[in-house]
């Protein structure tokens, strides 16, 4: 399904009212480890590994999966083939450099966001093709004792501890809102016809306000951030199921095969890591 970006003003308004080829890719290396940056004895690992499909519907697959510098996640773009395409892969690009050889801190997260969100913003003004682009962007970036997530839009964090999942962001979207505001239950947003409405996107308006959040690190964590063309199709009991396998590469795989298997109607995009982090003395690693 086709997403698109309403402005604050349109959503307060809003409020009240109530088969082409595919294409499957992982980041190049199926399996990575990202270190903190201060950690060269490499006691605070996250084991990685990230995939990204076009699914069944689309032509293009305008997600991007964001994979280098310590960072982890993804972008899910917006605005065509064109627009799409080169709001999420930007976003990728600019936050890269953004952060290249920094010190993971919430400040400097947040301010590569707006930096990139920026430079989009103005792209597209010097751009008519590219008018209306934008992307939805959640990554994780972790410290030496902390994570540090970045998100604008509806793609999503999820955190797996002692075995229980739970969604650590909240969507930028016109239904998530109308839920924490008891207007829809999960139920009904789920299959709600303005679901695809997101209210906050990278490079849409030249200011951007992202969520940046934090939560210590704990040996064993999983983590799994993906794009709504899984967490829209997979439910959230089967995708705790498949964050908890042994083998995260096997679970990668599942998760595609089965947003596939349900119909595949977006791009599907996901980046699942796990927390290797050294346990303190005393602590009996998992």
């Amino acid at each position: 399904m086709r997403k698109f970006i309403i402005s604050d003003r349109i959503a307060k308004k809003m409020r009240g009212l109530e088969n082409a080829p595919r294409q499957t890719e992982n980041d190049g290396q199926p399996e990575k480890e990202a270190a903190a940056p201060d950690s060269p004895e490499k006691k605070h690992l996250l084991r990685a590994t990230a995939r990204t499909d076009i699914g069944l519907i689309r032509r293009i697959n305008e997600d991007t999966v964001i994979l280098g510098e310590g960072l982890m996640g993804v972008a899910d773009g917006m605005g065509g083939h064109q627009g799409g395409e080169t709001a999420s892969a930007g976003t990728r690009d600019g936050l890269l450099a953004q952060l290249a050889g920094k010190e993971p801190a919430a400040d400097t997260l947040r301010d590569a966001i707006s930096a990139v969100n920026l430079s989009l913003w103005e792209r597209q003004l010097e751009d008519e093709s590219l008018s209306g682009m934008g992307t939805t962007l959640t990554v994780l970036w972790p410290a030496e004792e902390e994570m540090l997530i970045g998100h604008v839009g509806d793609s999503r964090a999820y955190l797996m501890r002692d075995g229980q999942m739970k969604q650590v962001t909240e969507d930028h979207s016109m239904v998530a809102d109308m839920v924490r505001r008891g207007l829809l239950s999960e139920e009904q947003a789920a299959t709600h016809p303005m679901r695809n409405y997101i209210t906050r996107a990278v490079g849409t308006e030249p200011e951007i306000a992202a969520d940046i959040i934090s939560i210590p690190r704990k040996n064993g964590d999983r983590w799994l951030v993906c794009s709504d063309g899984l967490h829209g199709l997979v439910a959230r009991e089967r995708l705790q199921e498949l964050l908890g396998m042994e083998d995260p590469e096997e679970a990668a795989d599942q998760m595609i095969r089965e947003a596939l298997d349900q119909g595949g109607r977006d791009n599907i995009s996901l980046v699942l890591a796990i927390d290797e982090t050294a346990p303190e003395a005393g602590e009996v690693a998992e």
